[in-house]
């Protein structure tokens, strides 16, 4: 199978910025950890010529289009019309697409209505992708040395479509296997990751290595081709080792989604629990843990103590020390942390308290200035971060950090 793929985006809400094109993000990072390169990107509105003159592009320069959006049951839902007539195909019945749309409509106890009967037609010959998180479903086919696949616009749906259903018709077109294994670091920049490596990177060949920038955090992806999969994991190991002896304990995790999920694994090893004290974060901390299935067996809660009566008042910080250091202060930070292990009887605690701006605050800190602590039952550590402007960068800055120092503590 080839490599060469375009995503095309089907909406006029994307074009107008009412919603943003998640979809694209994520299957550009699914497509990546199946070795498809993603060469393009379009967006183009709810309109029939310019949705062919798009395809019509995309099939002179991809063999793999993708596209999401446009199958459901309105007027404007014309993707499926548009690709059939592109690579002339008919649209044909399919009596499961109907069965299954009638029967999700009785789940939700809503009355069908007579449009939807455009989602039980798919192109002639193409695989049925049928959706058990809504109505439309989607289809793959292959035309003149051109695979297309079509997938629904909601991000729900989409991602789910794309995982359950486009991922195992993927592999089944390639040859041999195809692995992926994503190192998630902490604590280095992409430049200062990429200096590092770009000598090698250059060099690889199979596998290959490509470094991946997050908000305040850095991916490298391994990526290895071979007969079977258990060969291209054994291409893989070597290369990881080599970046694990290099990187140290940067590296926080592989294969893994965040710093929370790595934290959220050891304190369950461990049997330990986890609270929160928060003041610039405003509470981010403790929602990225409670977004995390489970979490209830580790995390105690949090405090969101925004003013100094609640620093005070809840978390038990001396009135002294407020008044002396202020509230973005190292000594503060250590109390809030401390004080926050003594309230929610919890075995660790983290606290935040900075300056998230636009501006500096009362006593002339500026703003990015943040302090960082963890208590634990052998002490206290602050961590003073400088993290730039940005109220959002500030507060995944301090988040971030939180995470780290609870991994590191763990991990010693």
């Amino acid at each position: 199978m080839s490599h060469t793929a375009e995503l095309i985006a089907v909406g006029t809400e994307l074009l107008l910025g009412n919603i943003a094109n998640t979809d694209a993000q994520m299957l550009s990072q699914g497509l990546s950890a199946l070795g498809i390169n993603v060469y393009y990107h379009t967006v183009v509105g709810d309109n029939p010529g310019r949705l062919r003159a798009a395809v019509d592009l995309a099939k002179s320069r991809a063999d793999l289009i993708i596209t999401t959006g446009g199958l459901g049951p309105t007027c404007d839902d014309l993707t499926k019309n548009v690709l059939a007539e592109c690579f002339g195909r008919k649209l044909v019945y399919n009596a499961e697409a109907e069965a299954r749309c009638r029967s999700f409509f009785q789940k939700i106890g809503r009355e069908m209505t007579a449009n939807n009967a455009q989602q039980f037609y798919v192109p002639e010959g193409a695989v049925v992708f049928q959706n058990d998180w809504g109505t439309a479903p989607g289809c793959a086919f292959e035309e003149g040395g051109v695979h297309v696949l079509m997938l629904p616009g909601p991000p729900r749906e989409c991602t789910a479509m794309f995982r359950h259903r486009a991922v195992p018709y993927l592999r089944a077109l390639s040859e041999g296997a195809i692995v992926s294994r994503t190192l998630k670091l902490f604590g280095i920049g992409e430049s200062g990751m990429e200096e590092l490596l770009r000598e090698k990177m250059n060099a690889m060949e199979n596998p290959t290595l490509a470094p991946y920038a997050k908000e305040g955090e850095c991916e490298l992806r391994i990526t290895a081709k071979a007969p079977t999969e258990a060969e291209a994991r054994a291409l893989i190991a070597p290369v990881e080792e080599e970046l694990r002896a290099l990187f140290g304990h940067k590296i926080y995790g592989a294969d893994i989604s965040s710093l929370e999920e790595a934290v959220f694994a050891l304190l369950r090893e461990r049997g330990l629990t986890l609270g929160s004290a928060e003041s610039c974060t405003g509470g981010l901390i403790a929602k990225r843990m409670t977004d995390l299935p489970g979490s209830s067996a580790v995390f105690r809660g949090g405090v969101v103590s925004y003013t100094n009566a609640v620093k005070e008042g809840v978390l038990g910080v001396p009135h002294a020390l407020l008044e002396e250091y202020g509230a973005v202060s190292e000594p503060v930070a250590r109390a809030m942390a401390e004080g926050a292990r003594r309230v929610l009887g919890c075995d660790i605690a983290v606290s935040t308290t900075g300056v998230a701006g636009p501006d500096s605050d009362d006593r002339g800190n500026p703003v990015g200035l943040v302090y960082v602590a963890i208590a634990t039952p052998e002490g206290t550590r602050v961590r003073e971060l400088h993290a730039g402007s940005g109220r959002e960068r500030v507060r995944t800055a301090a988040a971030h950090n939180a995470f780290d120092l609870v991994r590191r503590y763990l991990t010693k």
